[in-house]
């Protein structure tokens, strides 16, 4: 019909390529298709079977130039996206964009050979469990059941989403279809099935079936490298250990004939299997017996240093530096980069520690050379919170990435998310994101990061079933809580935030991370209802927290905790009971003997005084800067409790000792300078003028930022010793160290006695005296009416 078509109508172009299409004979459909082309050169559709022609002939650069046509005309055409993905070596694509080429050749024409296909090109890509191959392969096998293809490839997308029942199934209809072909291919294609399906069976649990099929195929001759892996496998699940090493010493005869890729699997599975088998030793020595050209590969050099990181005695050291030298590629780097990190904790620690701080020193040093890499600065900021140092916590958030799109979803690492939110409730020293309270006093201060709480909340409405999310969050919130004073609004949203969360099932199984957390939210319930007045059921839920499996360290805090309850009962008899068994149990955190300390005081407890103490230096022992530390703030809470008892002498003691402990903190000059102040007053002894104001110059240059109250003190103590000058530069540095709305009626005060002396003393002042005296004195009342001395000296400018 085509012939005879063109015989009355030579000039129709469709009827040539009807004949190009239809023809068996290849120069006639050749000439059909370049017919019809050269009466009209904008048919896509001969283009696209022209492309189709010369690629089955092998003429790849002409199949390539028609395929090009064909897409530049009419890009809907689904052909030229196809053939574009098949010849995706001829036009050096990566596997990524050969993968597009054909899903969008499949979302056009959902033809069964572009989607086998599709699922051949996932095979090499990381897109082999996506839903899209998924539904293609299932469309495929509805389209051509018969097809063999089909069904291997559906096992191979079972298999990598875990389905492993279905990829046997897939994997024995393969094998069925594959009896109706009889040539040689189709034994190698028999092979490959029986292979995968072994894999599955492996994968499955059933280890029996699996090394009945692995037989089957050794005794047909059929068991190839892969073959014997998955053999060795099952025989060592099976227990059979003697025959495993046997499969073991076949497939290491074999490797020098095995090409590169396949040979370095096998040596990274010889050497996994003789680890599990042997032990760590033997492994060793049978690695070291292997010829070192064995361990060229990026792969084989994963194991060799996994190997090598548990090793104490370094004994492959000559074999990992080699092989490392073949890690090229990025991402195999800062892999690698993470496994020396772990050798580094692992060698370097002690006793039931890591050695954190080598492997802190490594990242660094490797953050330097990839300082965009998220996976190497979370790694980071998690190691600096797991460090006993607190001056590290600060450094923590500045390392992670916070992406909420890329946070990783295997479990295997923490996310920024969840360093972020550890470290905000972790950090001893933030300050609070209220203005009213936010004073800057020290060089580690890092104020509180005011978005962590949005970002988990972020984070939670990502993946409501994350615990962990919830967890934090809760934490977070009753940080927020302590540092507003426990506002109500805020206790509601706690309340509901542990109620769902110790109504989670998860929480209440044998996993110690989810008792901790279980215990952790007791507590914060029961700390919710102690602010909120309900002593009762403060009491109850930290009797629940005391029945969870966590260490004696912990249940501190629970006893701890019911100490305050009772003490707000005025039940004197339990409160001592309580404080009692906190001394039996102990713990390794300070804040623990901090609070013990201030409630002991408080009530009287006080037993034995070297008990506390001895128990909270036993905590400090590892680390000599967080020792020193937490020594000077222990002397600082001795100190404010004989401000308590009214022995300032004591105090003052106690801070000159935490001062020399503790060189670098502006807080504790800031106490010492008053505390000597007031020593000064009650003692009219000029000793501790001279104290205060050194130590207020110190807290005065060590501060980070300008620290009020403390310019104002040093102005009174040099005032005190006859210097105007110096008083006067002291204010001016006050006045300019507050906000214009927060400045109080004491430096108020003062502004009002320089604008009196302001004729006969440091007239070069760059401060503002255009408010009289009187107008000074009139402000400072307003802000602070109660204070009587400044109405006394109201009436005295008012009389002259």
């Amino acid at each position: 019909m085509c012939i005879g078509g063109i015989l009355l109508e030579g000039y129709n172009e469709e009827f040539w390529v009807a004949l190009g299409c239809l023809s068996d004979h290849i120069p006639l459909k050749q000439h059909a298709l370049i017919r019809g082309l050269q009466l009209d050169v904008s048919l896509a559709v001969a283009w696209a079977y022209l492309g189709k022609l010369y690629r089955e002939e092998d003429e790849k650069q002409l199949a390539q130039q028609a395929f090009d046509s064909a897409r530049s005309i009419e890009p809907s055409l689904a052909l030229p996206w196809a053939g574009m993905s098949a010849d995706a070596s001829t036009r050096n694509i990566d596997q990524n964009e050969a993968y597009e080429c054909c899903l969008r050749a499949i979302q056009t024409f959902p033809l069964a050979e572009f989607q086998v296909g599709l699922a051949k090109l996932a095979l090499h890509s990381s897109y082999l469990s996506s839903s899209e191959v998924f539904g293609a392969i299932q469309q495929a096998l509805l389209r051509v059941p018969d097809y063999p293809e089909s069904h291997n490839l559906n096992g191979l997308v079972c298999e990598s989403r875990s389905d492993y029942q279905s990829a046997i199934t897939s994997y024995r209809l393969a094998r069925c279809a594959l009896k109706s072909f009889e040539d040689e291919s189709s034994i190698s294609h028999v092979t490959d099935v029986s292979i995968n399906l072994a894999r599955s069976l492996c994968m499955a649990g059933n280890a029996s079936d699996a090394v009945e099929e692995c037989e089957y195929l050794r005794q047909k001759g059929h068991l190839d490298s892969k073959g014997l892996q998955i053999y060795a496998l099952c025989l060592w699940q099976l227990g059979k250990n003697d025959m495993a090493l046997s499969m073991t010493r076949s497939l290491a005869s074999s490797i020098l004939l095995m090409e590169e890729n396949d040979a370095a699997a096998s040596i990274s599975f010889i050497c996994r299997l003789l680890y599990h088998i042997s032990g760590q030793d033997s492994a060793i020595v049978s690695i070291l017996k292997m010829p070192t050209e064995l361990f060229h590969g990026s792969k084989i050099s994963f194991i060799v240093s996994a190997i090598h990181v548990l090793d104490q005695k370094n004994q492959l050291e000559a074999i990992v530096s080699r092989s490392r030298s073949f890690v090229t590629s990025r991402e195999d780097i800062i892999a690698m980069h993470i496994l020396i990190t772990l050798g580094k904790l692992l060698k370097n620690g002690h006793e039931d520690s890591l050695g954190i701080q080598k492997g802190v020193d490594h990242l660094r040093k490797a953050l330097h050379m990839y300082p965009n890499s998220s996976v190497l600065r979370n790694l980071l900021s998690y190691l600096l919170l797991s460090s006993k140092e607190w001056r590290d916590l600060r450094l923590a958030t500045r390392c992670s990435f916070l992406d909420l799109s890329e946070h990783p979803k295997d479990g295997g690492m923490k996310s920024a998310c969840e360093i972020l939110g550890a470290v905000t409730v972790a950090c001893y020293e933030s300050a609070s994101n209220n203005e009213k309270f936010s004073i800057p006093i020290c060089g580690h201060q890092q104020p509180f990061v005011s978005g962590s709480i949005k970002l988990l909340q972020k984070f939670l409405h990502q993946e409501p079933w994350n615990r962990n999310a919830r967890y934090l969050l809760t934490l977070n919130c009753l940080q927020k809580a302590r540092e507003e004073r426990f506002p109500v609004h805020v206790c509601r949203v706690l309340e509901r935030l542990t109620a769902v969360s110790l109504s989670n099932r998860c929480l209440s199984t044998e996993d110690t991370l989810s008792q901790y957390q279980n215990f952790q939210l007791l507590l914060c319930a029961a700390e919710v209802n102690l602010q909120q007045g309900n002593n009762n059921e403060c009491s109850r839920l930290a009797r629940s927290a005391l029945g969870s499996s966590v260490h004696n360290s912990y249940l501190f805090f629970a006893h701890l905790l019911l100490c305050r309850a009772y003490a707000a009962e005025d039940d004197t008899v339990s409160l001592r009971k309580e404080y009692r068994r906190c001394l039996e149990l102990g713990t390794d955190f300070h804040i623990g003997w901090i609070c013990l300390k201030f409630i002991e005081s408080r009530y009287g407890l006080q037993d034995d005084s070297t008990v506390l103490l001895s128990s909270f230096e036993d905590c400090s022992k590892d680390n000599q800067h967080s020792r020193h530390m937490w020594m000077a703030l222990f002397n600082m809470v001795q100190g404010l409790v004989a401000i308590w008892f009214g022995d300032f002498v004591a105090a003052e003691e106690l801070f000159a000792q935490a001062c020399s402990l503790a060189d670098g903190e502006s807080c504790l000059f800031l106490c010492h300078g008053a505390i000597c102040m007031e020593l000064a007053r009650q003692k009219c002894e000029s000793q501790y003028i001279s104290h205060a104001i050194r130590s207020l110059k110190k807290a005065k240059n060590t501060s980070p930022n300008c620290l009020p109250i403390v310019s104002l003190l040093l102005a009174q103590a040099e005032a005190s010793l006859g210097s105007k000058s110096k008083w006067e530069i002291n204010i001016h540095d006050e006045w300019f160290s507050w906000p214009p709305e927060r400045k109080p009626a004491e430096i108020l005060f003062q502004m009002h006695l320089l604008s009196t002396q302001r004729k006969d003393v440091y007239t070069s002042s760059s401060l503002d005296y255009g408010d009289t005296s009187i107008r000074w004195i009139l402000r400072a009342i307003h802000t602070n009416p109660s204070c009587s001395r400044y109405w006394r000296f109201l009436l005295k400018d008012m009389s002259y």
